[in-house]
């Protein structure tokens, strides 16, 4: 749309503006408009559509505001197309019913690869080539959200509608022309297009909706059960402000009609659909750019299909799948259309994400801290791939701002690999049968009197005795992110507690593997891989160990922290709180829980028991990796791994850098260093190509880093 000198320009004369007043002061009032016009929908451009701004979010309001004087000041220079005009100060009383220039019809839906090849048959079939021949398929994402209509008549935008039942939709003309992704004015005229109607998905950005749904709930209101949800209640609002102030997006997808003054189809002057998405790129839209492909076949749909569906979350905008394309449009006359959808396309539908189901009961467990959990039993249903039967609530302040009752129906989702939750409930389903959830007073387990402390959202047992406490903080010991005893998990801690082989944690090293052996479900085989696991346990490095404690906030990165500083674990018996707070990184409350641990004589007592069944206690090369290393590895570099590594796992990469003195950062900021790309890297390569700063690195030049520092 702008060449790179224009930019370039425009961008001098902003400044020019922001900076000189003498400059504003030589032009006339027109002159000045139409040169602020100009820079204000330039900027809109590079902020909206191609996400990489030139100006800060305050210059930008600056020229608007500078804009907006000058049209105060003569009125007669206002126009229709003036980034001022786009909310209009009148609150629509009522959206009325407009009909659609053609038709809006919804796609064939495909739930399996193998529809995909069923529907590239259907393709030959109908256009007559044999099987030898390859079709190309513009695949772009399906993006969830509301489907709107735009009209341009003499290139300017004169009209938008929702999609309604197809054949026409509410009008919300006053609400599109808010959005600062839609230009006002668009040359068709260029292409001899008089009048042309797009098609294109209204939505969200999902770090946007997240700032939506907290103010909300700051506000006292109902939450958003998604970003499709807010975006299609902000097109229908009765005031466009409103709808500007939930930053509504739309990405046009197709071109849909297009005529000449002479009223003559002008769509057929472009061959694919490919080429009116880049016409309409260049025009000034929105569109899936770098999200599009032109494949060749459908195998290669497949694959394209496949990626996305992997990536998909981490993609900025929430879809529920990907829309294939017959591209050339000779071939999608001669494949037609049904009543209900064209023969030329087809939506591959990725799994969903969120479901509905029936909170039938809610359990009550507790955590190695003591923190009681109410955790809902929903009746089974599927959710992105898995069967959800169990959701945590979190605390009792989340059941009572969502209103969640027994018997409820719920709105559940699940992201990706991320534990599914109760978005909210559906009270306007509810028959009268619901019943409130209580909370309990006193522990489940043991019975004691529950305490809330002061600024935490979770009540706790604090009894230090109490059964279930001491089960899961053993449960832990032994799990993977703390000593990493294969082989024992919940059910045999649970088993051997209940023969009273375990009861603390000294007990785990001092195991009768042939009682174990002689065990129902165990044999010898299992008894010696479990001893191999624990023996191999005792030899951890004692950053591992100190966590494996469950002390309070003392995480993995606090326990490397010390682990560096000490020579043995029983040297912490002589330190103060001062000696904790030296550390950079270690606060108050981790200093004063771990000085109260081990100040404490029975967990000294244990402890040393501990350590007499052969636990190392002594400092490893592992726990002082970066004093060791650091001034020949990445010290003071921060690293991110992003995309599918092949020749090792996210974790192991991770864990390596770290030791070559790196600190792992979990998203792209201006504080990366250094971001490792695997395959099918994302928005996150993106983000980091335009900061500009971050050194980019393939993971087998990350190994060949490594191997060369080493």
């Amino acid at each position: 749309m702008y060449s790179a000198e224009r930019q370039q320009t425009l961008n001098e004369i902003s400044k020019k503006i922001l900076s000189d007043k003498g400059y504003c002061d030589s032009l006339i009032p027109a002159e000045l408009a139409d040169e602020l016009k100009e820079l204000i929908k330039f900027h809109e451009w590079r902020y909206y559509i191609i996400n990489d701004p030139l100006i800060s979010d305050y210059e930008y309001d600056l020229l608007y505001k500078k804009l907006q004087q000058v049209e105060l000041q003569h009125p007669d220079l206002v126009q229709t197309d003036s980034p001022t005009q786009r909310v209009s100060t009148d609150v629509t009383k009522d959206l009325p019913v407009v009909n659609h220039l053609t038709p809006m019809l919804s796609l064939a839906n495909s739930y399996d690869l193998e529809d995909l090849v069923e529907f590239d048959n259907q393709v030959r079939k109908l256009t007559g080539l044999d099987k030898d021949s390859i079709i190309e398929y513009c695949v772009e994402p399906k993006f969830d959200g509301g489907s709107i209509a735009v009209v341009f008549e003499n290139d300017v935008l004169t009209r938008a509608a929702t999609r309604g039942d197809g054949q026409a939709g509410e009008d919300i003309t006053n609400n599109i022309k808010s959005l600062k992704s839609v230009p006002a004015k668009a040359e068709f005229s260029r292409y001899k297009m008089q009048k042309v109607e797009l098609r294109g998905e209204a939505l969200i950005r999902k770090d946007q909706f997240l700032k939506i749904n907290a103010q909300r709930e700051e506000d006292g209101l109902n939450l958003f059960a998604n970003p499709r949800n807010a975006a299609t209640g902000g097109l229908r609002t009765k005031d466009p402000q409103e709808t500007a102030d939930r930053k509504i997006e739309a990405f046009i997808y197709q071109l849909g009609y297009a005529i000449d003054e002479q009223g003559s189809n002008l769509l057929n002057q472009l061959s694919t659909h490919d080429q009116s998405i880049e016409l309409l790129g260049k025009l000034g839209f929105k569109i899936p750019e770098k999200e599009r492909k032109v494949c060749k076949g459908i195998h290669e749909v497949e694959s394209y299909c496949q990626q996305w569906q992997k990536q998909r979350d981490s993609f900025e905008y929430e879809i529920d799948g990907m829309v294939i394309k017959v591209n050339d449009r000779k071939l999608q006359d001669l494949c037609g259309y049904t009543s209900h959808h064209p023969r030329w396309a087809i939506a591959f539908k990725f799994q969903a994400k969120q479901a509905t189901s029936r909170l039938i009961n809610v359990e009550f467990q507790i955590g190695k801290m003591g923190a009681i959990t109410p955790v809902a039993k929903v009746e089974p249903v599927q959710l992105a791939g898995v069967t959800v039967g169990s959701i945590s609530l979190h605390n009792e302040e989340f059941i009572q701002s969502r209103d969640i009752m027994i018997g409820d129906m719920v709105l559940l989702e699940r992201a990706g690999d991320v534990i599914p939750y109760i978005v909210k409930a559906l009270p306007d389903l509810r028959t009268g049968n619901e019943k409130p959830i209580e909370f309990p007073a006193n522990c489940p387990s043991c019975q004691t009197p529950l305490v809330r402390i002061q600024g935490e959202a979770a009540w706790r047992c604090p009894n230090e005795k109490c059964g279930e406490k001491i089960i899961q903080k053993l449960i832990f010991h032994v799990s993977k992110d703390a000593m990493d005893i294969d082989g024992m998990g919940e059910s045999n801690i649970r088993k051997f507690h209940e023969l009273g082989w375990i009861n603390n944690m000294a007990d785990i090293y001092n195991l009768d593997f042939d009682a174990i052996a002689n065990l129902e479900g165990f044999g010898k085989k299992s008894a010696e891989n479990l001893k191999s696991a624990i023996l191999k346990a005792k030899k951890n490095p004692i950053h591992r160990f100190l966590h494996s404690l469950s002390i309070h906030h003392l995480g993995k990165k606090a326990s490397k922290l010390i682990a560096q500083r000490i020579d043995n674990i029983m040297d912490l018996k002589e330190w103060t709180l001062e000696d904790y707070l030296l550390i950079k990184d270690i606060g108050p409350v981790v200093a004063e829980n771990t000085r109260a641990y081990f100040s404490n004589p029975e967990n000294i007592e244990l402890l040393e028991r501990i350590e007499s069944l052969g636990v190392n206690f002594m400092s490893t090369r592992e726990d002082k990796p970066t004093i060791v290393e650091a001034e020949t590895l990445l010290s003071g570099k921060t690293i991110l791994f992003t995309g599918t590594l092949s020749k090792m796992g996210r974790k192991d990469a991770e864990i390596l850098a770290e030791k070559a003195g790196a600190k792992n950062l979990s998203a792209v900021s201006s504080n990366l260093n250094i971001l490792v790309v695997g395959e099918n890297a994302g928005s996150k390569l993106e983000k980091a190509r335009k900061i500009g700063t971050v050194e980019i690195l393939t993971e087998d030049q990350f190994i060949e880093l490594m191997n060369h520092k080493a």
